[in-house]
């Protein structure tokens, strides 16, 4: 996925009232600034390859927790959280497998969200005046 591609479907994303309800709250953004993205990401990696990728994964629909991880919010927020969402949001086919480069368009995705919310209310760094 280009930067275009990613910034234009986020921006769709985003026209979702519920898609657009997802932020990450204080305990998140400590767990992805004191573990880092790309420790973050190696567990998206992991959710995606045992939770998504699967033709038919168990409990499809049910899979992704509401919380509890930055990369469970992220999935919500950017409809990669079952297949029927893949399916609407990203043109991936129920009951096929996610081969590599699907499970990277999710992967990227998951990331340019998790990067653009841990930007959003960053603290202000040094003086005001």
């Amino acid at each position: 996925m280009t930067p275009g591609e990613g910034a234009a479907l986020l921006a769709r994303l985003r026209q979702s009232r519920f898609r657009a309800r997802f932020h990450l709250g204080a305990a998140e953004r400590r767990y992805l600034a004191l573990r880092g993205m790309a420790d973050v990401m190696d567990h998206a990696a992991h959710f995606v390859a045992a939770r998504l990728s699967p033709a038919e994964p168990p409990q499809d629909g049910r899979q992704t927790p509401m919380r509890g991880h930055p990369v469970f919010i992220a999935q919500h927020a950017t409809a990669t959280c079952c297949r029927s969402c893949l399916a609407k949001w990203h043109g991936y086919r129920k009951g096929e497998a996610l081969d590599a480069a699907a499970q990277a368009h999710v992967l990227a995705i998951l990331r340019a969200w998790l990067e653009a919310e841990s930007v959003e209310d960053a603290p202000v760094q040094g003086r005001l005046f």
